[in-house]
């Protein structure tokens, strides 16, 4: 009986469901589909989800964290400096150059005070600003007042090339041989080291004073090398007394080799330097000598005087006024300069050294002179 009854159920709902409408069955599958469907984007949209949420867990890790915080933080900066300086119309920014191994400032007491701050103005045209210079090492200094205008790099030791002859000159006028003695140009008068040509021949005979006059004027090396060979002792005995000349001058950063500057064994510092220079600018004959433009010299065996320039071409520019001058240059020292001259009503002592190209270190006088002109007043500064 039992089994009659499930029976009869099952024919009865066959029955109910074969008299459904055929839109009822398309209903109910398109809903199980879309079911589906979405069931199956879910699962897939939470595995997305579930696998960036890893890879950004992975990624922020404590030390990223802190990157992208200081590049916020620097972005942030920046726009704070850029809008300062924009609402600072006179744009006078300082200090933006550090100098972790050298301090510059004034003399004092013959030595250099090395409480002064470097100071650089951020733009190169305002009025005033420091001169970019070519030359690696420079200091300009008030010879009066002993105050330093410009300060770059003094206390580099550096070769200082034909400068050297300066020291020449100092070391053979203190020895008071006769001016007027003729030396004659032989062959240990000849640069083996650098191979460098001379327009004074061998058996050529000179006055020491003429040496003299062509050593610093034309930087001639076997005039100054004719110089240190003649003097008391040789050349061995002359530059010991270069040597013990720097030492009473305080130079005690500089290293003379030989009288010519050839050799790269004679080396100095620009702060050494300004003491050589303000020491021969006392020597009326080295003032004369290289400042004079230009010369006449009778050579023997010539028929006519040979003409001999000075190799600094401002001496020959009416708009400077030069109480002393010498130039220099080996490969390892670069362009030197070293002068002694009126800018602005103010006697200055300009040390320039180891500057690339030809002309950059006359480049660097005119910049300098120029600046120190427009800046008329202001207090010294360094950079």
């Amino acid at each position: 009986m039992l089994r009659n009854l499930v029976g009869n159920i099952i024919v009865l709902s066959t029955m109910l469901i074969l008299a459904l409408p055929a839109s009822t069955f398309a209903a109910v599958t398109a809903t199980e589909a879309g079911s589906k469907k979405a069931s199956k984007q879910t699962a897939a949209t939470k595995k997305v989800a579930k696998k960036t949420s890893k890879t950004n867990l992975a990624s922020n890790t404590p030390a990223q964290q802190k990157t992208r915080q200081l590049k916020s933080n620097q972005k942030l900066s920046s726009s704070r400096i850029i809008r300062t300086i924009q609402a600072d119309r006179k744009y006078q920014v300082q200090n933006v150059t550090y100098h972790p191994d050298s301090t510059h400032s004034g003399f004092s007491r013959g030595g250099i005070d090395h409480n002064s701050v470097v100071r650089e103005s951020v733009f190169e045209d305002q009025p005033g600003s420091m001169p970019k210079l070519a030359s690696s090492k420079a200091l300009i200094v008030n010879q009066e007042t002993g105050e330093i205008l410009y300060a770059k790099n003094i206390d580099q030791q550096t070769p200082i090339a034909s400068v050297t002859k300066l020291m020449t000159a100092m070391v053979m006028l203190d020895a008071n041989l006769p001016m007027d003695e003729y030396l004659t140009i032989n062959e240990s008068d000849i640069d083996l080291l650098k191979g460098t040509s001379s327009r004074l021949r061998m058996g050529t005979v000179l006055s020491r004073a003429e040496l003299l006059q062509l050593a610093i004027m034309s930087s001639e090396n076997r005039a100054a090398s004719a110089l240190g060979r003649n003097y008391p002792g040789g050349v061995n005995a002359f530059v010991n007394a270069m040597n013990v000349k720097a030492h009473m001058l305080g130079m005690t950063h500089s290293h003379f080799a030989d009288p010519t500057g050839l050799n790269s064994d004679n080396y100095s510092t620009a702060e050494d330097l300004v003491r050589m220079v303000r020491a021969a600018y006392q020597y009326p004959q080295i003032r004369q000598v290289s400042t004079t433009a230009s010369q006449q010299v009778a050579i023997n065996g010539l028929r006519n005087p040979m003409n001999f320039m000075n190799t600094n071409v401002l001496v020959r520019n009416s708009d400077w006024v030069i109480g002393l001058s010498k130039t220099g240059y080996i490969s390892e020292a670069g362009r030197c300069l070293v002068m002694q001259a009126e800018i602005g009503g103010q006697p200055m002592i300009i040390v320039l050294l180891d500057s690339e190209g030809k002309n950059s270190r006359i480049g660097d006088a005119q910049r300098i002179r120029k600046w120190i002109e427009s800046s008329s007043g202001m207090k010294p500064r360094f950079g």
